[in-house]
């Protein structure tokens, strides 16, 4: 059995992946910035963030059992 923190490195990083496909086609859409700090692109940001710590999380634990 795969511990809690395996499952917490998935979720992580498919959230992660859905926030930078939406921000890719945020960015490529070309919408005007609705936001005081939309012009940074927080969701690429967070998205890149969540991925690498989810992957992170994934390869640390994936070789762990409980």
């Amino acid at each position: 059995m795969k511990p809690i923190w395996y499952f917490v490195g998935l979720i992580l990083f498919l959230m992660g992946l859905i926030l930078v496909v939406s921000g890719i086609s945020l960015l490529s859409s070309g919408e005007t910035h609705k936001t005081v700090l939309g012009h940074t692109y927080p969701d690429l940001w967070w998205g890149s963030f969540m991925t690498l710590s989810g992957l992170i999380f994934i390869l640390v634990n994936r070789t762990k059992t409980v």
